[in-house]
């Protein structure tokens, strides 16, 4: 099992990449769990049509049994879905809930009875501290792929998320896999990122284009990958797909 924690700031398309990774990385014939670790709780929302999902806290506050059945969906290409959630805004902390349904998890066994191949954990990356860096665990995350575009608040945010990984480096957490253009048009685009990249010792993974069809896609509540399977974009996202599985096992 490769576990791979997202990280970006938020709105530069951490979800819609990782969505679209993991319908590329099931098409390939692997396992793939999604996990959103955004209190908002739309990480999967392309997977599963649009629909939200039974949140982890959630189910946890009704009072209910907690089953597996009860939070965690099948959804586009058999990817198993799970949102973590937050909580009611306003009140409580949004990291801790993040710990809360990842100590669920492991004490529902997902992981031994899904048994994926590849777990994507999609985390909000404006905040590197607390709940928000667990997935950097080595129990949890193997590799961090860091979202990106020219912009300088999401280099900013990049930045920073690079920093935690270098002060959990003696920890054994999560190390850095590289970083992932979701391009947004701007000026010398790839060279600030380059040069992001060269600063820290790491390296671009691959370049998502600037592309209508995944607006579109989204529109109707799909991946790009499930509306235009025949794009050249969809192409993009499984080149990418296997560049980092390809990254992940070469450093294993």
């Amino acid at each position: 099992m490769i576990k791979i924690a997202i990280y970006g700031k938020g709105g530069i398309g951490k979800s819609t990449t990782a969505a679209n990774l993991a319908v590329a990385l099931s098409e390939s014939g692997r396992r793939v769990m999604q996990i959103g670790c955004d209190p908002k709780a739309d990480s999967t929302s392309l997977l599963t049509g649009g629909k939200p999902v039974n949140t982890v806290l959630d189910v946890i506050r009704s009072g209910e049994e907690v089953t597996l059945d009860a939070i965690v969906t099948q959804g586009t290409a058999g990817v198993c879905c799970v949102e973590a959630g937050g909580p009611t805004p306003g009140i409580g902390c949004a990291g801790r809930g993040i710990i809360t349904a990842f100590e669920k998890l492991d004490e529902l066994d997902a992981y031994d009875t899904y048994q994926p191949d590849v777990v994507l954990y999609d985390v909000l990356g404006d905040v590197v501290c607390g709940g928000f860096a667990m997935p950097l665990r080595k129990d949890y995350a193997d590799f961090v792929f860091i979202v990106t575009s020219g912009e300088k608040m999401a280099l900013y945010a990049a930045a920073n998320i690079m920093l935690a990984l270098k002060n959990f480096k003696s920890r054994g957490y999560a190390r850095l896999g590289g970083l992932i253009i979701n391009s947004r048009n701007v000026a010398d685009e790839e060279r600030l990122v380059a040069e992001l990249a060269e600063e820290e010792g790491t390296r671009i993974v691959g370049i998502v284009p600037r592309e209508p069809l995944i607006q579109q896609a989204e529109s109707k509540g799909k991946t790009l990958m499930e509306a235009f399977p025949e794009s050249a974009a969809a192409d993009v996202y499984r080149a990418l797909a296997q560049r980092m599985l390809d990254i992940c096992e070469d450093a294993r």
